[in-house]
């Protein structure tokens, strides 16, 4: 047998289970503690529906307003929560250890726009043939860039080879 369909959002009217509730009329002024038959009889009086708004609190508060009008709202507030939200986003800048300076200079703009835009950055260093010998100069480049960025990032990961590529993952700082 299929269990019965699992209602989202707030009680109202005829759900609410409770014989006791702290009234809050449609002007939003407390009425009192009640049994729930009068809370309804005051509901049907203003036309309009009694919705439970807090079910946690002990006796639960029910509040006298239009059903419909109140999802509109909370879907409302929830479209504007989730606009205003920003996804962080892992950009990755590749780099080699020999750079030109204009290369770089390129690339660190890149990296600036995406520190304004509140983005992390992985700064990937890559290694050919022998320049796997001179790790160090690998290791140079990073730290200019770590310098270079200090005032408005900071390393979130420090820069650890893997391979053939060294990489090291770098956070806006938050205003």
């Amino acid at each position: 047998m299929a269990a019965p369909p699992v209602k989202d959002g707030p009680r109202i009217n005829d759900e609410i289970r409770s014989p006791r509730v702290l009234l809050i009329d449609e002007n939003g002024e407390k009425q009192g503690e009640m049994p729930l038959s009068a809370a309804l009889e005051a509901a049907a009086e203003a036309g309009l529906d009694l919705v439970e708004v807090a079910s946690g609190a002990v006796p639960p508060v029910v509040k006298i307003l239009d059903f419909g009008k109140f999802k509109y709202q909370e879907q409302k507030k929830k479209n504007e929560a989730r606009k205003n939200q920003k996804i962080v986003e892992l950009k990755e800048i590749k780099l080699r250890p020999m750079i030109d300076t204009h290369d770089y200079e390129v690339k660190t703009r890149a990296m600036t726009r995406f520190f304004e835009e509140g983005d992390k950055v992985k700064v990937t260093l890559r290694f050919r043939g022998r320049e796997m010998a001179h790790q160090h100069l690998g290791l140079e480049l990073l730290h200019k860039v770590r310098v270079q960025f200090a005032d408005v990032a900071k390393v979130e990961m420090e820069p650890r080879l893997e391979g053939k590529q060294m990489t090291m993952v770098m956070a806006p700082k938050a205003h």
